[in-house]
């Protein structure tokens, strides 16, 4: 949590990131009295930064609202391992997609956290009788959320060296739900399961309302950063049905990636 006595002390750049780490899920475009109330930082600064970040387009305005500009993602992609990356995955997310109808995820890890880097949304329900409506998703690309807490995450963590895992646990869990697993051992049980099965399952534990398969992109002699998964409502999706699609799907990923590798 940032302090008063941090707004006192902090460079220009901790300022500008402030700004931006802001934004979070908001989709809707932020004020500049709201900017400055989640960044902690005076309303004149926040002002000033934004102006400069605007004539950089790293902010787009919209009347009164600040959206996160359109050179941000210009420069994610130039980032060459996420790129890559993306383009080796969508073809096999779009197969996946076709097999599952649910919505497909594409994260690496960052840290102790995920962040989305690509998605391919379940497609809109015509009408009721098709089946249930997809649930309501925070879930955006460039979006983090804690990988305990995410099918996406235990599947990294769970072919990671253990002091990863240790080194993480050491901050302690973040409980999103009430079905957030954040007692140690019960996580490690669950992470060794992971590894026997090659999938990871989520069941409301990031968000209420959503479950997911997840499996991990693995390359030989590298850690694990990277993992696929099918996410959807609690009332259309079950997991027992796209596990082995899902993990096809990473196998073949994982392939792909492999050979680029060596190439």
């Amino acid at each position: 949590m940032r302090t008063a006595n941090w707004t006192d002390s902090v460079s220009v750049l901790d300022r500008v990131t402030a700004v931006f780490d802001a934004f979070g899920d908001d989709d809707h475009g932020l004020g500049v009295s709201e900017l400055a109330r989640r960044a902690n930082l005076p309303k004149s600064t926040v002002s000033r930064i934004a102006a400069d970040l605007v004539a950089q387009r790293f902010l787009d305005r919209d009347g009164e609202l600040l959206h996160l500009g359109v050179r941000l993602f210009e420069l994610g992609q130039t980032v060459p391992q996420p790129r890559m990356l993306r383009q080796l995955a969508l073809p096999v997310m779009r197969e996946l997609q076709d097999v599952t109808a649910q919505t497909v995820q594409l994260a690496v890890l960052d840290g102790s956290d995920i962040v989305l880097i690509a998605m391919l949304r379940q497609p809109s329900t015509e009408s009721s009788s098709t089946g249930p409506s997809p649930a309501p998703s925070r879930a955006r690309i460039g979006g983090r959320e804690p990988a305990h807490a995410t099918a996406l995450g235990k599947c990294i963590l769970a072919f990671s060296p253990p002091e990863v895992v240790a080194r993480l646990a050491a901050g302690g869990w973040e409980r999103r739900t009430p079905h957030t697993i954040v007692e140690q051992t019960a996580l490690v049980r669950e992470l060794a399961d992971v590894r026997r099965s090659g999938v990871a399952t989520e069941h409301e534990e990031c968000a209420l309302g959503t479950v997911a398969v997840a499996s991990p992109i693995l390359v030989p002699g590298e850690a694990p950063t990277a993992a696929i998964c099918v996410a959807g409502p609690v009332a259309a999706l079950q997991p027992d049905r796209v596990a082995a699609a899902v993990r096809a799907a990473a196998v073949t990923l994982s392939r792909r990636l492999t050979a680029e590798r060596e190439h």
